[in-house]
This record gives C-alpha cells, structure tokens and sequence, in this order.
C-alpha cells in the first residue's frame, strides 16, 4: 500500500551556525546553490510531488524566509512562526499538528538538497511508504558516493528496507538524506515544548516500523560555506 502526501512539513529555523559568515545576516534555507535559495530547491522539488500545502517553520530571521516564500502558490506555504520560542525538530512537527492533518505527511530539512536519479525520490518514497508496517519512512544517501559528508554514517540497512542505528565507534553506509515520511500517530503522545524528532526515530526503530528507501541519485551535504561550491559544481554537472 502506498500514500500520496499533499502536505508538508520543512523544517526551516536553525541557526546555521556552521554555515557562517553566510548565515550571519541571512537564514541558511536562503542560501544559493546554482542561483536558487536551497529552500526553492526543496519546495519545487515537493511542488512537482503534488504537495499543495508546505508548512515552513521559522526561528532566525524569520522574516525573510516569510517575505521570500509568500508569492508561492505550488506549493502553498504557510508559516509556523517560532520566533519566540525554541521547539527542536519535534516539537516543531507538534506546534504544525493541527495544520499537517491526520494524512502521513513529507517531512524535510529546508537546507537538504539531492539530484534525482531515473525517477523522483520523493515518488519513491510515497510508493514504498506503507501505514500497515512503517511509522516512518527514511530516505537514504549511501555515504560513498555523497558530496561534502565525510561521517560515519547513520544507520546500517536490511534487504526489506529495515534499519539498525549505528552503534558508537561502528561505520555504517547510509546516512539519513534529510527527507521522510511521517505518520502523525507518532506524536499521539508527543510532549509539549522542545524536543528532538531523533526521540521518534529510536521508537519507531524499537518497535520495528522504522524503515529506510536508498536514494536514487546523488545527495549533498550542504553545510558548510565550501560544501555551497561543491553542490553547485554537481548540481550544474547533472543539468548540463
């Protein structure tokens, strides 16, 4: 059984401390890659998935993602304004509950960014997302063949897709893309105020509904101000 999300939700208020000087008058999810903010990267990319209605959450310069984003119709945006309040990557997802619905919805960092392969990856994943088995759907970048990660890995994959956390001190091949499938029944019990998705992730993998789809194409880790010119380099490289 698959599911064809029609929302989403863009994670889009961190600091990006790690991307300064860029970020130092200018939220990450509006730095360029090959002339567009990675944010319009992410938001075309889930406009051409079907989504109609991308929630963006906003913390640190919160306005200019509001005024860069307002003019958009495919997808339609709508704020989750956290200016004043600091909720982590899950209580994120719980302040835009009421807004998201009750469908298993996309879920992406606004600063990921990946090239296709043969087919969409976020099509792929809504193909291979089933509510019968999974609370949450990853996709995953094989850390070999990624631009600008050099870690080590965050999960180990089955042949059914199953994943197994790395352990401390272990390598492991696949690294989380930044880009899922969620069911809101995960956050039945979500509490209030701040806290990490990665709390969601450890349950679902616990109780064996937390599964991974490998990533048709190439994914970059933007990061940092040099890793900006090595996605730009492949991101031309693939449309030229």
């Amino acid at each position: 059984m698959s599911v064809k999300p029609t929302k989403a939700m863009v994670l889009a208020a961190g600091l990006g401390l790690r991307m300064r000087p860029l970020t130092d008058n200018m939220p990450k999810p509006l730095v360029r890659v090959a002339g567009s903010a990675l944010l319009d990267h992410v938001l075309d990319k889930l406009g051409d998935a079907g989504v109609e209605q991308a929630i963006v959450n906003v913390h640190y310069l919160p306005d200019q993602i509001i005024d860069h984003t307002k003019g958009r119709t495919r997808p339609r945006v709508i704020i989750s304004d956290e200016r004043d309040q600091v909720l982590g990557t899950g209580g994120a997802i719980v302040k835009a509950l009421p807004l998201l619905g009750d469908a298993p919805f996309f879920h992406v960092n606004a600063d990921t960014m990946w090239i296709d392969g043969v087919r969409p990856n976020l099509a792929r994943l809504a193909e291979a997302f089933d509510p019968a088995r999974m609370d949450i759907l990853l996709l995953m970048a094989p850390t070999a063949s990624s631009i600008g990660y050099g870690g080590r890995g965050d999960y180990a994959m089955l042949a059914d897709g199953t994943l197994r956390k790395r352990r401390e001190h272990e390598v492991v091949p696949f690294v989380y893309a930044g880009v899922a499938i969620l069911s809101p029944s995960l956050f039945a019990d979500a509490p209030k105020g701040e806290f990490s998705l990665t709390r969601n992730f450890d349950s679902a993998n616990e109780q064996g509904r937390l599964f991974g789809l490998r990533l048709d194409g190439v994914w970059m880790h933007v990061g940092t101000p040099d890793a900006v010119q090595a996605a730009e380099r492949a991101f031309l490289a693939s449309v030229a």
